[in-house]
């Protein structure tokens, strides 16, 4: 099965690719595009890999489901296309950028393409959603690919970040060797916890310290 994705992520993935649980979401997800409104467009889907190609992955982000509502989505955990307004969560993490670092993002608004070309894969756990329905494409055989993505990650690369919001990518990211990656844990961004730790957890500065102390490049937020 062809699937259309970055060259270097297609050869870490191939396997996947061939396994039957792939084929039948891949079946489950063109059927959901013919007969709904389903996000990111599709050629989105795997906007986060073809953004940051597997060889340039310093940081990974995981996030949980797309945005689900109109041109909300991108591909990208957390981010939303241009012309939209920044939702929540993103807000905070702008004011936690700020406090952390005394800048200001680059972003003009609240599309993250900027950090994926810096190396920042933004990771959701299920890549696809039905339009004002969150959730509605979990236990589909999403959450197996991207824990296989991880896993991948976490075996053929060393000195990774890898930051964890939320209970939920906490869980996610359990199968990380924590010998060879950094991993940064605190509740999630969301209004409803961030004044439970998210502030003040200075996740962006420790980032770029690793990726210094590692002989790279730190990235620009």
């Amino acid at each position: 099965m062809e699937v259309k994705i970055e060259e270097s992520w297609k050869k870490v993935l191939q396997k996947e690719f061939n396994e039957k649980y792939f084929e039948d979401l891949i079946a489950f997800v063109k059927s959901e595009y013919q007969k709904s409104t389903v996000y990111p467009s599709a050629k989105f889907i795997f906007n986060a890999f073809d953004l940051t190609p597997f060889d340039k992955v310093k940081v990974v982000i995981l996030g949980q489901d797309p945005y689900h509502g109109p041109n909300q989505a991108n591909g990208l955990a957390f981010s939303v296309n241009d012309n939209i307004p920044t939702p929540p969560s993103l807000v905070n993490i702008y004011k936690e950028i700020e406090s952390d670092l005394g800048v200001k993002t680059k972003n003009k608004n609240g599309n993250l393409e900027n950090w994926a070309k810096q190396g920042v894969l933004m990771l959701n756990a299920t890549l696809t959603v039905k339009a004002a329905q969150a959730g509605s494409h979990q236990n589909k055989g999403w959450e197996k690919f991207t824990d296989a993505v991880v896993k991948i990650l976490s075996e053929q690369k060393e000195n990774l970040v890898f930051i964890l919001w939320g209970s939920y990518a906490q869980k996610k990211g359990s199968i990380i060797d924590e010998n060879k990656h950094l991993v940064i844990r605190s509740v999630h961004p969301s209004p409803l916890s961030a004044y439970a730790g998210f502030f003040g957890s200075k996740p962006f500065s420790q980032t770029n310290s690793y990726l210094i102390f590692t002989g790279k490049e730190p990235i620009e937020w």
